[in-house]
């Protein structure tokens, strides 16, 4: 088996960070999502998340540089010899270039979902403001509204899942990201995946696609 390290490529909440999670469980590879270490940089208040809020607010990209060295750092980790799962980053050819100079990927999954579709999954996505469990007000809403399952925390809509951000965050993708496509097609590294379906049959077809591809297995 070789190291498996693999990319999720998709618009905004086309389920990148829930199948990268499921799979990171399945297989004990480390899910590395730029999102979540920005916004918990936030959270901390330190340099990088002042730098990084008032873009994110604003629906565009963190700069290629930032990512890139955000990236390097947590690859670095002991956790990361056996390979990783990439969840939102590259976002631009130039992030995918510059990745290529620190190290490689050998399966990128593309996850397709209608537009339409995903704006209705992140408008009505709510997020515990404490442990920050996800939830969805028609397809996983919590028991109690407004209120975590897990530890009681406030739910809130995070600043970038507002319609206008969302709309924008799409404008930036078609324009940064769907690019990518085609670099990893080229690079003969893509598999595509329709992420309209339930989220257990989106996961089997992944990890058929990984499994066949001899990056990863049961033992991991």
């Amino acid at each position: 088996m070789s190291r498996a390290k693999v990319v999720f490529l998709g618009a905004p909440g086309t389920g990148k960070g829930t199948q990268a999670k499921k799979l990171s469980a399945k297989y004990g590879l480390p899910h590395i999502s730029t999102g979540d270490i920005l916004r918990n940089a936030v959270k901390m208040g330190t340099d990088l998340g002042m730098k990084a809020k008032s873009i994110m607010d604003r629906g565009e990209l963190v700069p290629d540089e930032v990512i890139l060295g955000i990236i390097k750092n947590r690859l670095a980790k002991p956790d990361c010899k056996k390979g990783f799962l990439l969840d939102g980053f590259p976002r631009t050819l130039a992030q995918a270039e510059g990745f290529d100079r620190l190290d490689s990927v050998n399966c990128a999954i593309q996850i397709d979902v209608p537009s339409d579709v995903l704006v209705k999954r992140l408008v009505l996505r709510r997020t515990c403001s404490s442990c920050g469990a996800m939830y969805h007000l028609e397809y996983h809403p919590p028991r109690v509204e407004g209120v975590c399952d897990i530890c009681g925390a406030a739910l809130v809509q995070r600043e970038d899942d507002s319609e206008s951000v969302v709309k924008s965050r799409f404008r930036v993708y078609v324009e940064k990201t769907e690019p990518l496509i085609g670099y990893y097609r080229q690079k003969g590294v893509l598999y595509n995946v329709d992420g309209n379906q339930d989220i257990e049959t989106v996961f089997s077809e992944i990890v058929q696609i990984i499994e066949a591809a001899g990056e990863v297995n049961d033992e991991g």
